[in-house]
Formats: structure tokens, C-alpha cells, sequence
């Protein structure tokens, strides 16, 4: 009898867990973003760039206003 012919065996319960995969090492996704994310409120008005924005106007506050400064925010 071919292997073609048989069903193939179904997925253990242990490798299809509802969780999302894991990030690789080093990625900017990590438990505590992860919950961090799960736990936000949803908002019709959510913007994913405000914490971006928030670091950048902190950078041009703590350097008197200097672009320069804070080039990698703006890149």
C-alpha cells in the first residue's frame, strides 16, 4: 500500500496552540510588549506612532529644541 493512500496523522494538541509564535531573539516584540499591547484599551482614535512621536519631542525638549541632535527620530 502507497504512502499516498493514508491519511496523514493530525496535529498533536500541544502543536497547535492558540498563542502566537515566538519572536526571534532580540525582536522588538518580547513578553512585556506583548502585554503591554494585549492589555491597551481599544481606542476608535489609537495612533501606533504616538510613543515613537512622545520619544521625539522628549529628545528636542532635552536638547533645546536641536534636530540634530535627535536625527535618529527623525529618520
Amino acid at each position: 500500500m502507497s504512502s499516498k493512500d493514508e491519511p496523514s496523522p493530525s496535529p498533536s494538541p500541544s502543536s497547535t496552540s492558540t498563542s502566537s509564535p515566538s519572536p526571534p531573539e532580540g525582536g522588538p516584540w518580547d513578553q512585556k510588549t506583548s502585554e503591554k499591547f494585549e492589555s491597551k484599551s481599544f481606542s476608535k482614535f489609537f495612533d501606533p506612532c504616538q510613543e515613537a512621536a512622545d520619544r521625539s519631542l522628549k529628545c528636542l525638549h532635552r536638547n533645546g529644541g536641536d534636530r540634530d541632535m535627535c536625527v535618529d527620530y527623525f529618520q
